[in-house]
């Protein structure tokens, strides 16, 4: 028997590949089946809540050609190009009125504003008057309250302006922030906390009694805390709360658009009331604005949170000139009571005057 013929026969093993082939075409095919599905109940949950707007919106952004470098920005607005002009801040606004029906028939808000469109001129009139401002915003309620009156808005926003006699300032202010809010298609409200005594000014207590007059009032699910003299220059700059703390006026024009320093927190501040418990609030011991950004910056770090920051072409601002807040002479008391809710802080135990009245009538 020759060699060849006695050798002991081998058996090669069959090939895995079919085998693996076929088992990552099932896993797929799994992976397909559950997106699908997932796609099918948030659909159903959207429809039956009275999303509808917002599951259309949400399959025109499934379907749509992927953003290029630049685009992929928070909250799906896409960047416009830099030639886009410029546009009024109440452009269209007269589109705006109510529908006649009950808010529980009003259709939902669509998931991007219809309004939105990117740069806004700051153009503020002469001998501006705060009737001015209450005749150009006839839809906004009595203490400076607004709901969008031709669709159900999930966005509840609070703005907190901490105010030290900054007459025109704050005119300015409310007659560029209105509209610039309806764009948004929000319901908000515009608390202005005025601080009556003559001390130093003392940006974060007034913070503080803003935030806590404010969820008195409403269940607000995002506080935006707003220096008096920052004008937003882009309405895409979304006045809601994100998942993080929001440091929002990055971009301010007095500074070439962009932040003076690398731990800047001043300006325009986001949070939603958990954020606000979790970092205790703002400090209450810094007079004018020393070493107040620094310790926002340690709360922040302390209660382990993120901060957020938009894209520099949203959150940018134009800064009124003007005498520093904190070199004010004693404001004077204002009755404004259509475009804006005045709150008083003039006590050191941070309790607003008004409610230091109701106090004292309850006593006697």
């Amino acid at each position: 028997m020759s060699w060849a013929e006695g050798r002991r026969p081998t058996t090669e093993p069959p090939s895995t590949t079919p085998i693996l082939n076929t088992h990552m075409e099932q896993q797929r095919g799994l992976l397909l089946l559950f997106l699908g599905v997932q796609l099918l109940l948030m659909g159903a949950f959207l429809y039956q809540n009275r999303h509808r707007h917002s599951f259309t919106s949400f399959l025109r952004v499934l379907i749509q050609d992927r953003p290029t470098v630049g685009e992929e920005l928070p909250f799906l607005v896409s960047v416009s190009a830099a030639q886009t002009s410029s546009q009024d801040v109440y452009t269209n606004l007269s589109q705006i009125h109510p529908v006649g029906v009950s808010e529980e028939d009003l259709p939902s808000c669509p998931l991007i504003s219809p309004y939105i469109n990117g740069p806004l001129k700051v153009m503020i009139p002469e001998n501006l008057t705060m009737e001015q401002v209450v005749e150009k915003n006839p839809l906004v309620e009595l203490g400076g309250q607004y709901r969008p009156p031709d669709c159900w808005t999930r966005h509840h926003t609070a703005v907190v302006v901490p105010y030290y006699g900054q007459v025109q300032h704050l005119q300015h202010l409310l007659f560029h922030l209105h509209p610039f809010l309806q764009r948004q298609q929000l319901h908000y409200a515009i608390y202005v906390v005025n601080q009556v005594h003559t001390t130093a000014f003392n940006r974060g207590k007034l913070r503080n009694v803003g935030f806590w007059e404010a969820m008195q009032e409403e269940e607000w699910d995002c506080v935006f805390f707003h220096d008096v003299n920052l004008l937003p220059e882009d309405d895409r700059n979304l006045y809601i709360c994100d998942i993080f703390p929001a440091h929002v006026s990055v971009a301010i024009d007095k500074f070439n658009y962009k932040l003076p320093y690398h731990g800047y927190l001043g300006g325009v501040f986001a949070l939603r009331p958990t954020h606000y418990l979790r970092i205790n609030g703002f400090p209450n011991s810094y007079w004018y604005w020393d070493h107040e950004d620094h310790d926002i910056a340690a709360r922040l770090q302390l209660s382990g949170m993120l901060l957020s920051r938009p894209h520099l072409l949203f959150g940018r601002y134009h800064m009124l000139e003007g005498q520093d807040p904190s070199h004010q002479q004693s404001p004077q008391r204002h009755c404004w009571h259509r475009p804006v809710r005045m709150v008083e802080q003039c006590s050191p135990n941070r309790i607003p005057c008004n409610q230091m009245q109701h106090e004292k009538n309850k006593a006697e």
